[in-house]
């Protein structure tokens, strides 16, 4: 393999994790990487993408409101067609990163690998994992076709680690017509209020299940993560349930999450919530079913009531401050 791309989603912060996850892959899959990025201000952005390993951006430009899935997945089309040929394209489990690649796809009548957590250069193509069966079996793939593999990634499958270079060199791409495709525009934003660190972010995340037995028995998960300067997370059941908004969920439908300590509360531990977090480095976990599949995975297991043990911990933790 010769060269790569990686969609570079921002916000207003700059790249975003996944973006800074998948170029630090992308130095080991192949000598030459790049990046595709869109925005009012790209060249604010080349420093952290060179930091990297991009060595050049892809400027799609300002979209002026415009929802970047037609677009962008039209300038990355036109730029292959017109000769820039990756031998590969890694691009965000993202709600804009999903709508890039099926249309990039579709544009190109090249094949999607979606749900990939594993990347690996073989034989001069890419090897990738995939989880299945709810995380309980692990598939490999690659594409036996003509390139550019079009990879789907999830969040924290890989580490971000800047490799020290120079800031990329920034190549505005001309505009290009995608038709009605294009015309979709966002009309209002919401932003969900928030404080501390965000959930796939944070060093400590708290979370609860539905071993909690109200929504209101949530606000001891909120409290406990506050005190210890994490993130709440949650189970798929009470977010079904309506107790906590989706952002919360931890999962494979959810977030994925690796931080130091994961402490998870009357949380069973099915397949589907394990595949969220149990790359976590220390996982606790409260239940007081002692069976509970959650137990498996945990460096530390209490069995108890969280009504009893989640009061003595913050009573705890109060007592030192």
């Amino acid at each position: 393999m010769d060269r790569v791309w990686v969609l570079a989603e921002t916000v207003e912060q700059g790249p975003t994790a996944l973006t800074l996850e998948l170029l630090t892959k992308a130095r080991t899959l192949a000598p030459a990487v790049e990046a595709v990025a869109w925005g009012p201000d790209t060249a604010s952005i080349a420093r952290v993408l060179g930091e990297h390993g991009a060595s050049r951006v892809y400027d799609v430009g300002d979209l002026g409101g415009r929802l970047p899935g037609a677009p962008v997945a039209g300038a990355i089309a036109a730029l292959i067609r017109d000769g820039e040929q990756p031998d590969a394209v890694l691009i965000p489990a993202s709600y804009d990163g999903r709508d890039v690649a099926g249309r990039l796809s579709a544009m190109l009548d090249r094949p999607v690998l979606t749900n990939v957590t594993g990347l690996a250069e073989q034989d001069g193509s890419v090897l990738t994992e995939h989880p299945v069966f709810g995380g309980t079996k692990i598939l490999h793939a690659r594409f036996t076709g003509e390139g550019p593999g079009i990879y789907v990634v999830r969040a924290k499958s890989f580490a971000s680690e800047p490799a020290g270079g120079g800031a990329a060199e920034v190549v505005a791409l001309p505009p290009v017509d995608v038709g009605p495709t294009g015309a979709a525009t966002i009309v209002q934003r919401h932003v969900e209020e928030a404080s501390g660190p965000k959930l796939d972010e944070a060093a400590v995340v708290v979370s609860g299940g539905r071993g909690l037995g109200s929504a209101e028995s949530y606000a001891l998960i909120e409290e406990l993560s506050h005190l210890l300067h994490g993130a709440a997370g949650a189970s798929r059941a009470i977010v079904d349930s309506g107790w906590v908004p989706y952002s919360h969920q931890v999962g494979q439908t959810g977030k994925t999450v690796k931080p130091t300590v994961y402490i998870a509360c009357g949380i069973s531990g099915a397949t589907q919530h394990l595949v969220g977090m149990k790359g976590s480095k220390n996982i606790v976990a409260i239940n007081k079913d002692r069976e509970a599949p959650i137990f498996s995975v945990a460096d530390l297991g209490i069995v108890g009531d969280v009504h009893k043990v989640l009061p003595a911990l913050i009573e705890a933790l109060k007592s030192r401050t």
